[in-house]
């Protein structure tokens, strides 16, 4: 009988012992400035240190900050680990704002337990990167590796490991059975004419037994089952560690991950960012800057009420059917900026110059300001704060069968603004070229979410997001 086995998540004890010191370092940091200034300790005290371990955890968890950073740049890991933290003490606010009332965070070790807490938890990140780093680059707690298959997917981990040598990676060499100009090598590969192979697969395999080679990473096309099969059989006899390198480059991934059903490992190649635990964190975002930003707007937003009212005929607001979350129809909301209120098969989109809009309406439309009942929406749960643009039902349909992935915009809500907006693709679509610039940035926005990506989205919007030479 064939032995099944499960995939599991690399380094698992060492991603608990670093979610324990980190735990520790904002324990103890607190403890330590209770007794510095010599402050009574008060059982509240108690609730904000178990709050702030578990919001730090659940955002730092949300972000994979407890991966293994062996290939990336430490510079990744110190945003992950400072992000999680200030977001943290930002719902700790929050809550005591809203819910308890203590206005505990006002004590002064308490300001400097918050400001001194993430200075301790980067350091001890980066001291660990560091020397590691160093260790590596000195020649220990390296590893040797091979890759089996001279294919272009095989360069592209050669160029990763040489882009960071303070991994402790060294490639050994190249292994194929086949020359790498065979005629039975797709066409992706023929750029890999430069590779010199160190030898074929036996050749591999004895190195492997002899320990030259630590790891061995087999980068063959997903067609070649049964080579792979035979190969990984064959290194069975050896203590190198095996790896396989699926060329799922060939697809156009989004949000790619790995999922687990009992033991049985897929890939999905597209899917949402927004399930399970990130998507309760992307409403509980939309819902408080919604709540907070209503709150500061309510005043504007009646002024421009009654502004439209006595500069022009017709509603205040109006609603317009957009295609949402996979694909379902809602309503957006906005000031109405035009004589007209269309929302039928066939929209014309607002041009320079358009004699449909109003006088206050250009105002308005100049400014961003007709689309801050959108926050409503938001609020509501038809839209987020941060996404791709909600278009027309009708553009929609247009540009779906022109440009290849146009309707993977819609695996998440669609927002207010969002990363195609603050790189200027905003206002009137009326080349190809502008859409399928506007609808790359939204898919880059879903391939690469997280909170940050999201309030550094919302930051820029301030800058670049309202006033644009295409607002109109």
């Amino acid at each position: 009988m064939q032995r099944q086995g499960i995939i599991r998540r690399y380094d698992s004890k060492l991603s608990a012992l670093s979610r324990l010191i980190d735990s520790s370092i904002i324990l103890l940091t607190f403890l330590a400035l209770i007794d510095i200034f010599q402050a009574d300790w008060a059982p509240i005290y108690v609730w904000a240190l178990l709050f702030s371990i578990i919001l730090f955890n659940f955002f730092a968890e949300s972000q994979d900050a407890y991966r293994s950073w062996r290939g990336a740049n430490i510079r990744e890991e110190v945003e992950t680990v400072l992000f999680s933290w200030v977001t943290g003490v930002f719902f700790l606010i929050l809550i005591d704002i809203f819910l308890i009332h203590d206005q505990a965070y006002s004590e002064p070790f308490i300001a400097i337990w918050i400001i001194l807490t993430p200075i301790e938890l980067v350091s001890w990140h980066a001291l660990v990167r560091s020397i590691l780093a160093i260790i590596r680059t000195k020649g220990h707690n390296t590893r040797k590796v091979a890759i089996v298959g001279a294919t272009s997917l095989g360069q592209r981990l050669e160029q990763s490991f040489n882009q960071m040598e303070w991994s402790g990676y060294r490639l050994e060499g190249y292994y194929d059975d086949r020359g790498v100009d065979s005629e039975n090598r797709d066409d992706r590969t023929q750029a890999s004419k430069k590779i010199e192979l160190a030898g074929n697969i036996e050749k591999l395999i004895s190195n492997c037994q002899s320990g030259k080679v630590d790891a061995v990473y087999i980068t063959l096309a997903l067609s070649a089952e049964y080579r792979i099969k035979d190969i990984v059989s064959k290194l069975s006899d050896s203590t190198a560690s095996v790896y396989l390198v699926p060329d799922l480059f060939t697809f156009n991934l989004l949000n790619s991950r790995w999922v687990d059903y009992q033991g049985i490992t897929a890939v999905s190649i597209f899917d949402t960012p927004f399930s399970g635990l990130d998507s309760l964190l992307k409403r509980m975002e939309d819902i408080v800057l919604s709540f907070l930003i209503l709150c500061l707007i309510a005043i504007p937003m009646l002024f421009i009420a009654i502004g439209i009212k006595i500069t022009s005929k017709g509603p205040i607001l109006f609603k317009q059917s957009r295609y949402g979350m996979d694909g379902e129809k809602f309503s957006v909301w906005k000031f109405r900026s035009m004589t007209v209120a269309e929302n039928g098969d066939s929209i014309r989109q607002a041009t320079k110059g358009d004699s449909r809009i109003t006088p206050f309406g250009a105002f308005l439309r100049r400014t961003s300001l007709d689309e801050l009942p959108q926050f409503i929406n938001s609020l509501g749960g038809d839209m987020s704060i941060v996404g791709p643009r909600p278009h027309a039902v009708a553009h929609n349909e247009e540009y779906r069968s022109q440009i290849q992935g146009y309707m993977l915009r819609h695996k998440m809500k669609p927002g207010i603004t969002g990363l195609a907006q603050i790189n200027g693709f905003r206002g009137e679509t009326d080349t190809l070229d502008k859409m399928e610039g506007r609808v790359h940035y939204d898919l880059l926005y879903i391939q690469t979410w997280s909170l940050w990506l999201d309030f550094k989205i919302i930051f820029l919007t301030v800058f670049k997001g309202f006033l644009h030479k295409n607002a109109y």
